[in-house]
């Protein structure tokens, strides 16, 4: 006798997935809402670009330390309470950030903010790799996807709302991120782990790291894009305000189609073709971007650059997973992919620092040099795509319905 777990029934799989994409399109909504405003936090606090690199690094370093907290917390109580605890740190982080009344409390709330966001950052990756394995497909593009959405309609939101204040701008968002608590995610009890020791064996990590190689040079050029787009901007061309976020809009927007077309793109060209095209046309559009004669011709290079590198991320994630679980049954596979995606995305971080400190540190003068640095380093995506072949590698069959003694 037998009965039906609910769990993994067509229907709830299907919720599980729409709940994590929310949760990346939350997370992309939270931290390009941020980004976007920071000329205006430049100019609120007086902050010079190499404080600002300053506090990135910070949010850097906290971020890591939370995907690290995020494993921990996953192992004892699953990845959907890890990403729960992680979106209620970002809103209170976002909310002293929006209405500090001095700097130190801004500078706070950043730390915060930066503890969540490597929270949500492993636990939502550890999610969409689980309902990934469950479809048997590639989808962690769709799920990338999500976030990039979510990025467009912060840029969209902080180009209507520039003349609110910032505290206005930004408490919203803290509630949206409040309401992801009651998403029906994936819960831990979907596979029953093994002991807490399983993860450690067997891992090829040399495989990994060449993987998360690869996702350092993605998240190098997302941060600097994303980051110091706005900024770039306006140090570079005089671009007046309502102007800044156009440096970040149609990257996102060029990198949702991208993600978007991705899954598809994977299965007809392969992922190493695909990468490899990619890394080409994004040395050139940074080209573009250091060498541009006005702001219009940035935000073109912008444009192509997202459109260029926007599904490393999300194949490099689900070339770790499989990876890491290849040959595992399913009882034991989860646990060991959740402790591969929390360590992996502290590759996340490495590129973080890259692109947000070094391009800001480098660019201290100007961006132009700044911009310069990924623009080179992204070619080591060329050799790097091998790293990507899956064949052989085990993938799962699409499971319909799973059963259980009862």
């Amino acid at each position: 006798m037998s009965s039906t777990r609910p769990a993994d029934t067509a229907t709830a799989l299907s919720h599980h997935r729409m709940a994590v994409a929310a949760a990346f399109a939350v997370q992309g909504l939270l931290f390009i809402s941020l980004t976007t405003r920071l000329p205006r936090f430049q100019d609120k606090w007086d902050l010079s670009e190499l404080f600002v690199s300053g506090l990135l690094l910070m949010v850097v370093l906290l971020a890591g330390a939370g995907s690290a907290l995020s494993e921990l917390a996953a192992t004892r109580r699953g990845s959907a309470t890890a990403l729960r605890v992680g979106f209620v740190l970002q809103a209170l982080g976002l909310a002293a950030v929006a209405g500090a009344p001095q700097r130190g409390v801004f500078v706070g709330g950043l730390a915060v903010y930066g503890l969540g966001l490597g929270v949500v950052d492993a636990a939502s990756n550890m999610q969409a790799v689980a309902v990934e394995h469950r479809y048997g497909r590639t989808i962690l593009p769709s799920f990338h996807g999500a976030w990039t959405a979510g990025g467009i309609v912060a840029t969209l939101v902080t180009i209507a709302v520039t003349r609110v204040g910032l505290l206005a701008g930004l408490l919203p968002l803290c509630v949206v991120a409040l309401l992801l608590l009651a998403a029906p995610l994936l819960p831990a009890s979907a596979d029953e782990p093994v002991s807490t020791s399983a993860p450690g064996l067997d891992v090829p990590w040399r495989r990994i790291l060449l993987l998360g190689a690869a996702m350092v040079l993605f998240y190098m050029v997302d941060t600097a894009a994303t980051t110091w787009g706005p900024v770039f901007l306006k140090s570079v061309h005089a671009a007046p305000d309502w102007l800044l976020p156009l440096a970040t809009l149609p990257y996102l927007v060029a990198s949702l189609a991208t993600r978007l077309a991705g899954d598809g793109a994977v299965a007809r060209l392969g992922a190493v073709r695909l990468l490899r095209v990619g890394a080409v046309v994004a040395c050139a559009a940074l080209a573009v971007i250091v060498f541009s004669p006005t702001w219009w011709v940035a935000v073109l290079g912008f444009t192509f650059l997202g459109g260029s590198v926007a599904v490393i991320a999300p194949l490099s994630f689900s070339a770790a997973a499989v990876v890491a679980g290849g040959g595992l049954d399913p009882e034991a596979r989860r646990e060991r992919v959740d402790a591969v995606i929390a360590r992996f995305n502290q590759f996340n971080y490495v590129g973080g620092l890259l692109g947000a400190v070094l391009t800001g540190v480098v660019g201290s003068e100007s961006l132009r040099p700044g911009f310069a640095v990924p623009m080179v380093l992204i070619l080591a995506i060329l050799p790097l795509a091998g790293a990507f072949r899956t064949e052989g590698t085990t993938r799962p069959t699409r499971p319909t319905r799973r059963t259980r003694p009862t």
